[in-house]
């Protein structure tokens, strides 16, 4: 494969960042297989293959030949993640609000049309609660993704031009339920999902703001449907207030950065 420009940037390149995009979705991958989803040979697929899994991105597994990826991605996620302002900023505050709620606490950014979950502070009931975690879910499904939207004009335009797909019969499903939604989050402050993007899971989450009232990023708690509702009115002001500490922490980080 000739490394020929791509946009600013090198085809083999490229094509190795596709492919490792092709394990979001699929744990172990053959060589057909990602030939077929690239669109290569699979003598090209062979060689990204065994190319990336040199420097351990990907690795081989040894029972079935299939490939999966490697454990050096997992230590440079883990260094950006470290790295990240937002996430220094919240540790202690998220680790105060999972004692004080007694719930599964997430810090959640937007990322296209998607919430990605940055950290994630479970509890025992929480993990009860939760069928399965996935690290991104589309912004009108979440109670984070909606906070981060009803804030963040940009994020929500993503979403709508995306699409609105439907997990339960609860998901939001077409843009005039969402920008419904998204002003009812506005005028109470914190958005909350019951069911949206699995049965008898239910969340509440609020905005951090930057200092011109443009979402960061969200804070959540997550639990059972049953339990959570029943506290709801604490949950609110234990996640509302978490998120207005952010806020002013990363506002005052931000104004000392301009000193």
């Amino acid at each position: 494969m000739a490394d020929n420009d791509v946009e600013g940037g090198l085809k083999s390149v490229a094509s190795a960042l596709d492919l490792l995009d092709c394990f979001v979705e699929e744990e172990e991958l053959g060589v057909s297989e990602v030939a077929r989803r690239l669109g290569v040979a699979k003598s090209t697929a062979h060689r990204l293959l065994t190319t990336l899994a040199s420097r351990k991105l990907i690795e081989q597994n040894p029972r079935n030949g299939k490939y999966r990826l490697g454990l050096h991605l997992f230590e440079l996620g883990s260094l950006a993640l470290a790295r990240v302002e937002l996430r220094r900023h919240s540790v202690l505050l998220l680790e105060e609000l999972r004692e004080l709620s007694g719930w599964t606490v997430h810090l959640s950014i937007a990322q296209g049309a998607d919430t990605l979950f940055l950290e994630r502070l479970p509890t025992l009931r929480g993990l009860q609660a939760m069928e399965e975690f996935r690290r991104k879910w589309p912004l009108h499904a979440t109670s984070s993704g909606k906070a981060i939207c009803a804030y963040d004009p940009e994020a929500a335009q993503a979403r709508i031009k995306a699409g609105f797909p439907v997990f339960t019969a609860h998901t939001i499903s077409n843009e005039a339920q969402f920008r419904a939604e998204l002003a009812k989050v506005r005028k109470q402050g914190y958005a909350t999902a019951s069911e949206e993007v699995m049965t008898r899971l239910a969340s509440v989450a609020a905005p951090v703001l930057d200092n011109h009232g443009v979402a960061l990023a969200a804070i959540s708690i997550t639990g059972s449907v049953m339990d959570l509702g029943q506290h709801q009115d604490r949950q609110v002001r234990l996640v509302t207030m978490a998120a207005k500490r952010l806020s002013t922490s990363m506002m005052m980080s931000a104004a000392q950065l301009a000193d």
